[in-house]
């Protein structure tokens, strides 16, 4: 056997220098921990960010996020793929978080005068061009996808963005494969349904 072979066997390359980074976080090593973020840190919030919206909060869960990994990297075992367990941590913050939102709703803080600074629609102005509509379209999708239920709306994450299997969302959602696709299925179902006149045009 090689001295350079890292992880357990079976594993993907990408996933057994997870699990060798994840080792050396346990035994202390900050090095390897910032290797672990840059490695991740797009998913992380990318993942929190569409759940919650942009903004300072997501950047703050994504954080929180990390630090869970820092401080059970002793007890960490490989029995899933790494990105499902962190993507686990993931959804427990998450989760919280809208929870927590939905016990104290925030009053949005546009004003009025910024409501009357906004363009009036110019009825002879000229045609949007493609990339206009494939933002607003974009943006409808994006809205529609937000106002879904939390869990759908993290399967819907999971899947289009993260490109999870239906067995990875199982287990990062705790959920059975065929729970994953009766979620995913109710979601496009509501999906299409919201974003009706966008695809009847």
């Amino acid at each position: 056997m090689s001295g350079h072979e890292i992880g357990p066997p079976g594993r993907a390359p990408e996933d057994a220098e997870d699990i060798r980074l994840m080792g050396l976080v346990g035994a202390g090593d900050d090095r390897a921990f910032e290797q672990l973020v840059e490695r991740h840190q797009r998913l992380v919030v990318g993942t929190v960010g569409r759940m919650l919206g942009t903004g300072s909060d997501a950047e703050d869960i994504a954080q929180q996020v990390f630090v869970r990994v820092w401080k059970n990297a002793k007890r960490y075992e490989p029995r899933a793929k790494f990105t499902t367990w962190l993507l686990k941590i993931t959804r427990n913050l998450v989760f919280n978080e809208l929870r927590r939102r939905s016990r104290h709703p925030q009053v949005p803080l546009q004003s009025e005068s910024e409501e009357e600074e906004r363009p009036l629609k110019d009825d002879h102005a000229v045609a949007p061009d493609a990339s206009l509509l494939a933002h607003e379209l974009q943006e409808a999708v994006d809205a529609a996808i937000a106002n879904l239920p939390e869990t759908q709306r993290m399967a819907v994450i999971l899947r289009r963005y993260d490109e999870l299997s239906y067995e990875e969302i199982a287990e990062t959602l705790d959920q059975s494969v065929s729970a994953v696709k009766s979620l995913l299925f109710r979601a496009r179902t509501e999906l299409r349904e919201n974003l009706k006149r966008y695809l009847d045009a």
